[in-house]
């Protein structure tokens, strides 16, 4: 069976092909409609670069400056594989007449280097460090659709939407991080005709995975904390009790520390405890985590790992997918501390209108499909709204919302006690 992500066939005739895909391009823009000789993952991205209102003429944008750049590429973390980058990549990009590209989760560039003539060959289309190279600024790309797929992908000559970067073939590999699985970025590399091979595809996976072993070596080796679908968190391979396992999740969100009123308060809220038990408490949670648990106010003497931490980091920065893919459901369900109540709602809140706001159906589906919202009558809406109109799955979608819908009315009308 063919590999749907390699651009040309065993045997096939460049030139043939990109006159093939080429007048199919052109019946696109014309018609919308894509000839079946294309392929299905190139089809799919020109459609989202039409929906996109992308013009196929115009060239990606340069969003950050060199300072600007500077300063984003100190603080991200694939600046760690760059070496490694260099190493594996640089010298066939040098020697090859090709370039390396590494660019960030949402498609922009943060490193292109290579041969010079390639180089300024790549400039004349702005790819360069800085710009933009999602499929909403650039149109159908390697570096863009490997991001938009989270998979590898070679794309070939004129399956580029835009027609200024149709005279290069780029294959690219997604990058993730290692200990949460959140997507990095991408590695790329694009020259010519002749890139459009399994080898060039399969280099480029190659250094996407020694990256992600690189980065393993360097993750953090403080404790981590996993509280996110589970009653019992865990804290450096120790499963915690209930209790325990609320104040250091209140802890891990309050780096600063509490003090033992502010942590009563987050704990039992308005309910009348004697000091005496909370103290009690922290004596037994010193005896589990030792000198890391400081007192006056009470905190983590190190910077802790929390998995809810990584959610928020991931929503900051734009990458609702990893957020999704890194939450498992929502913190300590069953606790009923108004500090962790109050926790778990914005963390959730949070993720659900990144997901929302998305309008991505695949996401929306992996929402609805989970526990936690499966009755998420909103998050039904949206996904109806997303889906292909008249489809089978809008139609499931649909009557989910009418039974909820109808469900939800039954409840606001029952009489109240």
């Amino acid at each position: 069976m063919r590999n749907p992500w390699l651009a040309l066939p065993a045997g096939a005739d460049a030139r043939e092909r990109i006159g093939q895909v080429g007048r199919a391009w052109t019946a696109f823009l014309g018609g919308g409609r894509v000839e079946e000789q294309v392929r299905g993952v190139v089809a799919d991205s020109w459609r989202r670069s039409a929906a996109a209102r992308l013009d196929p003429d115009a060239t990606a944008p340069v969003d950050l400056g060199d300072e600007e750049l500077e300063e984003y590429r100190r603080s991200h973390p694939l600046r760690h594989a760059l070496p490694l980058f260099r190493d594996l990549l640089g010298t066939f990009a040098e020697d090859g007449d090709h370039l390396m590209a590494v660019c960030d989760a949402q498609g922009r560039l943060l490193w292109v280097e290579g041969h010079k003539t390639v180089v300024r060959r790549a400039e004349d289309m702005n790819f360069v460090a800085g710009a933009q190279w999602d499929e909403a600024h650039a149109g159908t790309n390697a570096p863009g659709t490997a991001i938009a797929l989270d998979h590898e992908v070679q794309i070939f000559a004129t399956e580029h939407f835009s027609r200024r970067v149709q005279r290069f073939t780029c294959s690219a590999a997604p990058i993730h991080d290692p200990r949460t699985g959140r997507l990095l970025g991408a590695i790329d590399v694009t020259g010519g005709d002749h890139l459009a091979s399994p080898h060039s595809l399969a280099l480029v996976v190659a250094t996407a995975r020694a990256a992600e072993a690189h980065l393993a070596t360097l993750a953090p080796s403080g404790p981590t904390f996993t509280a996110l679908g589970r009653d019992e968190a865990v804290l450096r391979a120790r499963r915690l009790s209930r209790r325990h396992s609320e104040i250091v999740a209140l802890l891990c969100a309050h780096p600063e520390g509490l003090t033992g009123d502010q942590l009563a308060l987050e704990l039992y809220g308005d309910e009348c405890v004697n000091p005496v038990t909370l103290r009690a408490e922290l004596s037994r949670l010193r005896h589990v985590l030792g000198p890391l648990l400081l007192s006056r106010p009470y905190r983590l003497r190190d910077a802790v790992a929390s998995d809810f931490a990584e959610i928020a980091e991931c929503l900051a920065a734009g990458d609702v997918k990893g957020a999704l893919r890194a939450y498992p459901g929502p913190l300590l369900p069953n606790s009923e501390a108004p500090g962790i109540v109050r926790l778990r709602r914005l963390i959730e809140g949070q993720l659900r209108a990144g997901v929302r706001a998305s309008g991505d159906p695949e996401m929306l589906a992996a929402w609805t499909a989970a526990a936690w919202g499966a009755e998420d009558l909103w998050m039904w809406e949206a996904l109806a709204a997303a889906l292909p109109p008249g489809s089978p799955r809008q139609a499931l979608a649909l009557e989910r919302v009418a039974c909820l819908s109808e469900e939800y009315a039954t409840l606001l009308q029952r009489p109240r006690n």
